[in-house]
């Protein structure tokens, strides 16, 4: 048996920024404890980080994938046969694309740290879903990526 390669995979990681916001969000709880004490405030700068850092980091932990015959997005699996033409969305027209222009039956996996997407019709007569919304730092390799899982399928 052998191993299909994974044409793309990306992770959309929380900005550094948020890894600062989780230290102060810590530095916060200490201050408030501060006064019960030295202890009670050094738990509170560590727990309250850690708290953070697991909040930023769950939300920053999801993955878009293309593999094999299906483009993973975060917990949704669609097979590229169902999928239609890309579109890469540049800064601008993402923002259109998750504002006025938004479809409420679209999919979209969005983080809007992230200032590009892709755009993916759904060509499936049986799925409602329009299309797929996905921010990604890389449009084009996806776009690609997709184009190629599909000529191969």
């Amino acid at each position: 048996m052998q191993l299909s390669a994974t044409p793309y995979e990306e992770r959309l990681t929380a900005p550094r920024s948020w890894w600062l916001v989780s230290f102060l969000v810590g530095l916060s709880l200490a201050l408030i404890l501060l006064p019960f004490g030295t202890l009670p405030m050094l738990v509170g700068l560590a727990g309250g980080t850690a708290a953070a850092a697991v909040v930023a980091s769950s939300y920053g932990s999801v993955r878009i994938r293309v593999a094999g015959d299906a483009l993973i997005a975060g917990d949704a699996r669609i097979p590229v046969r169902a999928l239609g033409e890309a579109q890469i969305l540049d800064r601008e027209e993402a923002r259109a694309w998750r504002t006025y222009k938004a479809d409420t039956r679209a999919f979209l996996l969005l983080r809007a740290y992230i200032p590009t997407a892709l755009r993916v019709e759904v060509t499936d007569p049986e799925d409602p879903t329009p299309y797929l919304y996905l921010s990604t730092r890389e449009p084009e390799r996806l776009a690609d990526a997709i184009r190629t899982a599909r000529a191969a399928a």
